[in-house]
């Protein structure tokens, strides 16, 4: 249990107390500053405490905001201030200085928590301090104060503000208008019986295999159940999110397996369509592995240019703007997961796979074309150089192995400052000679060649304004060589393989990602070496193609699958169930992803 303070004379009447121990706080009381202290030295130093003045007039939910959210070491709103474990020490240094400055108490003008933040402030200390809006804290001087205050309390229904407020902001169309005015009910109905935001996403994951598995049927039944499915897949996965805001339930293994599992789902549920494809006599695995690398790009695509873009421009904070049709047109069209995906239930249901994975990939083509051609062209007219973090993260995201690892040094001061020119030629060459030859030791040539130019794209820091283009260009050149070589393979089972095999590296990409998103850095190195690097295996694959037949190459894809899925999930469990035990932040992503 957490320990809130109140300083100061109690108020008759007040329902702070009552509220703060609604809100899960022990409540203790201290008359000022110095009783504050002691206080908070007693309280066991493994739970949050919080100073809350006695006078406080405001919402239960502007308080559940500004003392319960565990994403922020310390916030604050009017009135009230609180600190995790981790943080105890700068609040108790902060206090002790308003204890030295004269024994001042809360019965005085100003209340002791915002003379507290204050010092917080001026020792550089990062204070959350959450968006209200029309919700109600503040600390009355004096009787017609409070009555205002108090009025103004009456005038908001706190319980409405807290459920609108538990839909994220940035959401597509569909899910604006088609899922967010219902699932946030069923959110709250989640909150009131104790059920967690982690226990509602692996309820939206099981959901989806369950549609993929209709799918996989390959019955006009299997399929429209595989579409509603899907849809109900996607409604738990936006009540898990909204359950997480609404009940402040974060946390850092909720929000890996948040990402992760909708990975999952949809790559999953692209098999379950060829799977069921296939029992009607249609082969469309190529098409399937081909959307899950469209799909996996334009993700890279969005996470290299925000990792690039957010440190020297970050994005600009202020009042919500009303939401224009332009700019609904405009998150329509690059499909986002909402959109996305009631366009893959709808196909599913009423059309074949095929027709559902053809509109897939026309629709990510063009979306992919918009959003990259707006941001290169972003890019160059940026001036800043990117900062010496995002530079850092952009070359872990670019997941070079040992061999690219060993070259880039020797080329440095060498060659030009080409990366990511370096990298499209590369990844032009590689899959070119994929497409042309297939498997042949011309292709292992240039694959060579492209290990070179890996190397090359890395030997300098990633500081150029279109240095966040290495990242998706890799992941093109290594997933297009192995689905150009399966399909040169022509036999059954090459293609399912090099799904595998692309799902596997793709979740070790992802999972990185999320990582350094995390602030947690990159996966270590031997993980990154065991598993071969991304010129490794891209040169790896085009090896074994050309020495294999078809069917020898079929079994080496499938096996190298599997060895590369048990290394990264099993090093990627230990990481994040190990950050979940030891308390690290969790990272939410607030805007809807592609």
């Amino acid at each position: 249990m957490s320990t809130a303070i109140l300083t100061g004379s109690p108020v008759p009447g007040s329902p702070i107390e009552a509220d703060l121990r609604s809100l899960g706080f022990e409540v203790r009381t201290a008359a000022g500053a110095a009783e504050a202290e002691r206080a908070i030295a007693e309280a066991p130093c493994d739970e949050r405490v919080a100073l809350v003045d006695a006078r406080f007039v405001g919402h239960v939910h502007a308080l559940r905001l500004g003392l319960t959210d565990p994403r922020f070491p310390l916030a604050a709103v009017p009135g009230a201030v609180t600190a995790r474990p981790d943080a105890r020490v700068a609040l108790t240094r902060a206090l002790a200085r308003e204890t030295s400055a004269g024994g001042r108490t809360a019965i005085a003008v100003g209340s002791v928590a915002d003379r507290v933040v204050q010092a917080l402030d001026a020792e550089g200390d990062a204070v959350h301090r959450p968006a209200l809006g029309s919700l109600v804290a503040a600390v009355p001087q004096d009787e017609e104060a409070r009555d205002e205050a108090r009025q103004a309390v009456a005038a908001v229904d706190d319980e409405a503000v807290r459920l609108k407020s538990s839909v994220k902001s940035g959401d597509g169309f569909f899910t604006t208008f088609f899922i967010s005015p219902y699932s946030r009910h069923l959110a709250r109905w989640c909150a009131r019986r104790g059920l967690t935001p982690n226990q509602v996403t692996t309820a939206s994951l099981l959901t989806a295999l369950i549609a993929a598995g209709c799918a996989a049927t390959g019955t006009r039944g299997g399929f429209v159940a595989a579409g509603i499915l899907l849809i109900v897949s996607f409604v738990l996965d936006c009540t898990d999110g909204q359950l997480a805001r609404y009940a402040l339930k974060y946390s850092t293994l909720g929000a890996w397996l948040d990402a992760t599992f909708d990975r999952a789902k949809e790559y999953a549920y692209y098999a379950g369509l060829a799977l069921g494809a296939a029992r009607g006599g249609d082969d469309v695995w190529g098409l399937a592995l081909a959307a899950m690398v469209l799909q996996t790009v334009r993700h890279m695509v969005d996470f290299a240019y925000h990792e690039a873009e957010d440190d020297v421009a970050p994005p600009a904070t202020g009042p919500v703007k009303k939401v224009g049709l332009s700019v609904w047109v405009r998150r329509m069209i690059i499909l986002p997961i909402g959109e996305r995906w009631a366009m893959i239930a709808v196909l599913t249901a009423v059309a074949t796979p095929r027709i559902t994975f053809y509109a897939l990939l026309a629709g990510c083509a063009f979306a992919a074309a918009y959003t990259t051609a707006g941001r290169v062209a972003r890019s160059i007219r940026r001036r800043t150089p990117n900062t010496d973090r995002s530079a850092r993260a952009l070359a872990d995201m670019a997941d070079n192995g040992a061999f690219a690892s060993l070259l880039a040094p020797l080329m440095r001061g060498k060659t030009p400052r080409t990366g990511p020119l370096s990298a499209a030629l590369g990844a032009l060459l590689v899959v070119a000679a994929s497409a042309v030859w297939g498997p042949n030791w011309w292709t292992v040539l240039l694959a060579g060649a492209y290990v070179t130019l890996s190397a090359e794209a890395l030997a300098y820091p990633l500081s150029g304004p279109l240095a966040w283009l290495i990242v998706p260009l890799f992941r093109t050149a290594e997933y297009a060589t192995v689905l150009l070589l399966a399909a040169h393979a022509d036999v059954n089972g090459a293609l399912p393989a090099a799904f595998g095999l692309v799902g596997a590296v793709a979740y070790h990409h992802y999972d990185t990602v999320y990582r350094i998103r995390g602030g947690a850095g990159a996966p270590p190195a031997w993980l990154v070496r065991a598993i071969g690097g991304q010129e490794g295996r891209t040169l790896l694959v085009c090896v074994l193609a050309a020495l294999l037949t078809a069917e020898r190459f079929t079994l080496a894809l499938t096996a190298l699958a599997v060895a590369v899925a048990l290394l990264v999930l099993a090093e990627s469990i230990r990481f994040w169930v190990a950050a979940h035990k030891a308390g690290a932040p969790a990272v939410h992503d607030e805007g809807e992803p592609a």
